[in-house]
């Protein structure tokens, strides 16, 4: 995920988002005391709306700064076949101008007072952010009601941004690591919603008119589909005053979200060769893995993290340090709300593919057999408690976290993360890998340069 740099999206699917940006577990516990960071900070204040909408406010006083993001329910999982990234094409549009001003007021607006915005698209979710000083929160807020609900899609704005996207979609391809992410996730949710790519196909794109994005819009930008999140040096009954004047105008529209379907199982796994014009081979495997709300999620973290994600793991180490087989190799666990997926990326030498992979099943069945150790299990809370820590020390960490959470997964979830995972048993991510990492039903995907192509000199 993103959560923390874990398993909300992990380090993989990052890759594949940055092309298309603009420009845990359920279980319950009782958390120990905070560390003195922790205890400068009062707890969110979370409200509900009347229309429905969800509010969090995190007073954070360590600069004059506000992040504003606002979540929206909305990503690739809820299009249908003829709406394939109509989602991400709505994070383009809602910069493009309102019935109140014109394409480039956004851009004006936020620069205009040294701050800067973005916005980007997932499976789940597609989300806003504003960061601004603090004295700008007002307008920032009005600013995103604006763009949700009073958006135009001009039809000239439309095809320009069709364009943007299509170069959008050249770049994903043309890189190997995001290519070799979207593809592995077509592979392990083959028939699934989670297995379609974000920024769609040239032929639904192309068939994305004014009003098949207007009404888009107005299915899924429903305030009870969304969550907005101000952290900063605010007040919570400030912000709630204007939120209740913008967001909260707005009346509920009965939205009611569909279940994520769940993935089906890779029974006998599936295997694919692809030839590109490359330098070097990348080798990916992928293993379906628990939901966002699933306990279990706590141990694939450590799982991932103990043998492929850090510099230190398991695989780094033999495969990279001591038998020099690939450049780099990595594993990561991403949970989403229908369900979840590890992923692992090496990059190496085509001929020594096979090898690698028998590796790679030899330190699974390792782990299988024995657990981790001790100090590998405490290593990697220390490295989750380090990211943690790192990732919301400001106001724009925390509002992201927040958001994420209550969009995905739970705040109550979120806020207890860490704690879990202290809680997590060498015993528990022994039975992690074996329940989730089947040495024979995985998705083995692997690029490697065509005959004739490139080499590395």
């Amino acid at each position: 995920m993103i959560r923390s740099a874990s398993r909300r999206a992990g380090p993989w699917l990052a890759v594949a988002l940055l092309v298309s940006a603009c420009a845990g577990s359920g279980a319950r516990s009782v958390s120990p005391a905070p560390g003195p960071a922790e205890a400068e900070l009062p707890p969110p204040a979370r409200q509900v709306l009347r229309n429905g909408m969800r509010l969090i406010v995190q007073d954070h006083r360590a600069s004059d700064i506000v992040a504003i993001y606002l979540f929206v329910g909305v990503g690739v999982r809820h299009e249908a076949p003829d709406q394939l990234g109509y989602a991400h094409f709505q994070e383009h549009m809602l910069f493009k101008g309102t019935d109140r001003f014109g394409p480039g007021y956004v851009d004006r607006t936020v620069e205009g007072v040294g701050g800067r915005s973005n916005a980007v698209t997932s499976f789940d979710y597609t989300s806003f952010y504003l960061v601004l000083p603090s004295d700008a929160t007002g307008a920032g807020i009005e600013l995103l009601a604006d763009m949700a609900f009073r958006s135009s899609f001009v039809p000239d704005e439309i095809g320009r941004e069709r364009e943007v996207i299509f170069e959008e979609a050249r770049i994903e391809q043309d890189n190997p690591r995001s290519a070799v992410v979207r593809q592995l996730y077509g592979l392990v949710f083959a028939g699934n919603p989670y297995g379609r790519p974000v920024l769609g196909t040239r032929e639904t794109m192309q068939a994305a008119t004014q009003e098949r994005l207007r009404a888009f819009n107005r299915r899924y930008y429903a305030p009870e589909n969304m969550t907005l999140v101000v952290a900063g040096p605010v007040s919570p009954v400030t912000v709630r005053g204007i939120v209740d004047r913008t967001f909260g105008r707005m009346p509920a529209t009965g939205y009611k979200p569909a279940p994520a379907p769940a993935p089906r199982p890779l029974a006998g796994g599936v295997r694919r060769t692809v030839e590109r014009d490359e330098q070097q081979a990348h080798l990916a495997l992928g293993w379906p893995a628990p939901r966002s709300d699933d306990p279990n999620g706590d141990a694939v973290d450590l799982l991932t993290t103990i043998l492929a994600g850090t510099e230190s793991s398991r695989l780094a180490q033999r495969l990279r340090d001591r038998e020099r087989l690939v450049s780099t190799v990595t594993m990561s666990y991403s949970a989403l709300v229908g369900g979840g997926i590890v992923s692992l990326r090496a990059e190496l030498e085509a001929k020594d593919l096979e090898r690698v992979e028998r590796i790679i099943l030899d330190e699974i069945a390792r782990i299988q057999e024995s657990g981790p150790t001790e100090e590998e299990r405490r290593l990697a809370v220390t490295k989750f408690e380090a990211q943690h820590a790192f990732d919301t020390e400001t106001s724009e960490g925390l509002a992201y976290a927040y958001g994420l959470a209550e969009t995905t997964w739970t705040l109550d979830a979120e806020l207890r993360y860490v704690d879990r995972l202290r809680r997590v048993t060498r015993e528990q991510i022994r039975d992690a890998a074996r329940r989730y990492l089947s040495r024979t039903d995985f998705a083995r995907l692997a690029f490697v340069p065509k005959p004739g192509g490139p080499r590395t000199r």
